[in-house]
C-alpha cells in the first residue's frame, strides 16, 4: 500500500506551544500520524523485523549481521510498489563480510535514504571496512567501553562513524536499527542534528527555530509529550514534511493507534474520526 502525503495545509489559526510551527490542525494531524508509523516501525523491528532486518537479528555471525546491517542502511530498502520486494536491490548485491569483497553497486537500485553516490564508486564500503578494521572488529567499534550508558554509546559511535560518504541519516538509521535489534546495546538522546538534512529541515519547520540545542530541546519535549522514543522523530519529520510517498524503509507496520491518540492529545487536537 502507498501513503501519499497530501500537500501542506494553509493556517486554520492552529497554535501549541510544542509545535510552535504547524499552523494547522491538519498538519498537526499528519504530524501525529507519522510519529505512529516511525513509533511501530521502531517497534516491528524489534519484535518482527522485515525482510533483510530478520536476516540481521537471526544470523549468528556478529560480524555478518553487522555488515548486512550497514549495507541496508547504506544503500537504502526502496520505495516499496504493490507487489514489490524492498530489499530486493540489497539483497542482489550483497557480499559476506569474511570475505573481504566489496559489493558492485555499480548499477545498484538505492532508496530514499541511501549514502550512496555513484560518483564515490566504493569509498564509503572501503572507509567501513577500514574503520571496522582499525577497532579489531566491528563488533569492538559498535560496543567501544563496556562501560558506556547505551546513549553515550550511541553518540560516540555516531560520531565515530563520520566516514566519507556516510551522510548522518544512514548512520542515524544504522544505529537505531542495531539497536532495536539486539544486536548492541544502543539508544539515541538525540537526533545529532547540524547537518542541514531533511530532518533537520523538517524540525526548524515543526519547531520554527533554527538553534540547533533548542531543536534538539524541543524534540525531547515533543517525544516526551507524544510518549514515542525520541529517534521515531527522525523519519517522522521526515515523512510529515515529504509531500510524496511515506517512506517506510522496508516496514509493514501501520500506524500505532494509541500513539496516534496520545500525539492528538498532547498536540491539542481532536482525533479525527476513522472509517
Amino acid at each position: 500500500m502507498r501513503v501519499v502525503q497530501p500537500a501542506r495545509s494553509s493556517d486554520d489559526g492552529y497554535r501549541a506551544g510544542l509545535v510552535p510551527g504547524v499552523k494547522s490542525s491538519a498538519d498537526a494531524v499528519r504530524l501525529a500520524e507519522e510519529l505512529a508509523f516511525s513509533a511501530a516501525r521502531l517497534a516491528e523491528l524489534a519484535a518482527d523485523p522485515p525482510g533483510l532486518y530478520a536476516e540481521v537479528a537471526a544470523e549468528p555471525d556478529r560480524e555478518e549481521a553487522t555488515w548486512l546491517a550497514f549495507l541496508i542502511a547504506y544503500l537504502s530498502p526502496l520505495s516499496e510498489v504493490e507487489g514489490s520486494d524492498p530489499f530486493a536491490a540489497i539483497r542482489a548485491v550483497r557480499t559476506p563480510w569474511s570475505t573481504g569483497e566489496l559489493p558492485d553497486l555499480g548499477e545498484v537500485a538505492t532508496g530514499p535514504r541511501s549514502a550512496h553516490d555513484p560518483a564515490g564508486g566504493d569509498r564509503t564500503l572501503a572507509a567501513y571496512r577500514a574503520w571496522g578494521a582499525r577497532a579489531g572488529s566491528q563488533e569492538y567499534a559498535f560496543t567501544g567501553e563496556q562501560s558506556w550508558p547505551p546513549e553515550r554509546r550511541f553518540a560516540r559511535v555516531f560520531e565515530r562513524l563520520a566516514l566519507p560518504g556516510l551522510h548522518r541519516a544512514a548512520r542515524f538509521d544504522l544505529l537505531t536499527a542495531l539497536g532495536r535489534l539486539g544486536l548492541y546495546d544502543l539508544r539515541a538522546d538525540s537526533l545529532h542534528l547540524g547537518t542541514g538534512d531533511a530532518t533537520e529541515v523538517a524540525a526548524k519547520r515543526v519547531f520554527a527555530i533554527g538553534d540547533r540545542a533548542v531543536l534538539e530541546h524541543r524534540a525531547t519535549d515533543l517525544a516526551g509529550a507524544a510518549g514515542v522514543p525520541l529517534d521515531a522523530l527522525d523519519l517522522a519529520f521526515v515523512n510529515w514534511a515529504s509531500p510524496g510517498d511515506r517512506i517506510t524503509l522496508g516496514s509493514r507496520a501501520t500506524p500505532d493507534a494509541a500513539i496516534r491518540d496520545s500525539t492528538l492529545a498532547a498536540l491539542g487536537v481532536t482525533a479525527p474520526a476513522r472509517v
